[in-house]
């Protein structure tokens, strides 16, 4: 999968474990997508659609997932260390076992 591909659109898709290291998805529409296992660290996610996306296990080091709508996604398991969440619509995330550290903006439902 390309790792440049800003408002393209891969609701429902298959991504288990792909490598999106710094990928540009801004404004991409991932909604319902699986990513579980996926490496997203230092992707560009801002304003990105993943609700309802599993992204169980998946690696969001240092991601920005600024003004992103994460609405009943699936994030059990996730690192979200240091990740950028500004803005992001929340509602109904699941974050069991999700490691935090460092993270902005988390609490701050849009």
């Amino acid at each position: 999968m390309a790792k440049n591909c800003p408002n393209c659109n891969l609701a429902g898709a298959d991504l288990k474990g792909v490598d999106l290291i710094t990928a540009n998805l801004a404004g991409a529409n991932l909604a319902g997508a699986d990513l579980s296992r996926a490496n997203l660290r230092r992707a560009n996610l801002a304003g990105a659609n993943l609700a309802g996306a599993i992204l169980v296990n998946a690696n969001l080091l240092e991601a920005n997932l600024a003004n992103c709508n994460m609405s009943n996604a699936d994030l059990s398991g996730a690192s979200l260390i240091k990740a950028n969440l500004t803005g992001a619509m929340t509602e109904g995330v699941r974050l069991e076992g999700a490691q935090l550290d460092g993270v902005v903006g988390l609490g701050r439902q849009r």
